[in-house]
């Protein structure tokens, strides 16, 4: 068996409910070279999980980055294609390689394509997470290689598929593309990254290899004109999105955007606060300010 051999058995997920796009404009036709993309705001819980589970979906919600995709709604407005996931990020994470896979999750042996030997996977959080943020076990029993192939190819594939889609028309219409990860992190995260307060935002380019200096610099000036603290590559330099569709050479850019949660969410109860709307209109005045820049250097790099 390889990575690509169909897998018998029961049908994975509907393609169609794995993540939801939103183009600005006609279909290969994208106005501006913005994506945006929410990997980890997905908020169903399918029963092939959930009867697996020890941990019902309200704790294993706080892995969520919870109305992510709702902070960056209004970008379509703006010239941004943006692409969610549906599917929550315990049953399966698009931000990281598909089979990025923890042997000891499993009752029967792995392919040997599976990268088993990653430190997400070491930490629990590889494509089919063994825990929660907390650290607890989501899992009450083993699963099998069939299990986590359904959801590779009923949600992982299919997602991919179509932001690589969605990044290849911006790169045809205008000469590169720009996806923009939006992600959100743990406020404990965003205290251990700020040297004397916690910072709100980290800009993850992969060290500077995934895209060119000019785009974190943009958007880190936008971003403290409004107020907030920003900081770069620490503690995330951007994950498997990042990594694999930022290749400046090639002209696409990516870079990953951490939203500290504390600015907007309530972590113990996972309600929005008050300070949901003003984050709101902030990515959307940051949205609006990328879809207007000059960008013409990033065609050249």
């Amino acid at each position: 068996m390889n990575a690509l051999d169909p897998l018998p058995g029961d049908a994975p997920p509907a393609i169609g409910d794995a993540f939801e796009v939103r183009r600005a404009g006609p279909e290969g036709k994208p106005p501006t070279p913005l994506v945006f993309a929410s990997p980890h705001s997905g908020r169903l819980y399918p029963e092939d999980m959930m009867s697996a589970a020890a941990l019902d979906a309200v704790s294993i919600r706080r892995s969520e980055d919870a109305f992510v995709d709702d902070l960056i709604a209004q970008a379509p407005a703006h010239g941004a294609a943006v692409i969610t996931a549906n599917f929550a990020r315990a049953y399966i994470d698009l931000n990281r390689e598909p089979f990025e896979l923890d042997p000891g999750m499993f009752s029967d042996q792995l392919p040997e394509f599976a990268r088993a030997r990653t430190a997400r996977v070491a930490a629990g959080l590889g494509a089919i997470a063994r825990v929660v943020s907390e650290g607890q076990e989501i899992y009450r029993r083993k699963l099998t290689f069939a299990e986590a192939r359904r959801r590779i190819d009923g949600a992982h594939r299919p997602y991919h598929a179509a932001l690589s889609g969605l990044i290849e028309e911006a790169r045809a219409a205008h000469g590169f593309a720009i996806l923009v990860d939006w992600h959100s992190m743990p406020a404990a995260a965003a205290r251990a990254a700020g040297r004397e307060r916690p910072c709100d935002i980290v800009l993850g380019d992969r060290f500077g290899a995934a895209c060119a200096g000019v785009l974190p610099t943009r958007v880190e000036r936008e971003l403290e004109a409004m107020g907030y603290r920003v900081t770069r590559n620490m503690p995330y330099a951007g994950g498997y999105t990042t990594e694999h569709y930022g290749q400046p050479g090639r002209r696409a850019h990516a870079l990953q955007i951490e939203i500290n949660r504390a600015l907007y969410l309530d972590e113990a109860t996972l309600a929005p606060t008050s300070g949901f709307e003003t984050l709101r209109a902030h990515v959307e005045q940051l949205t609006r300010a990328l879809a207007t820049a000059d960008w013409s250097a990033l065609k050249a790099s």
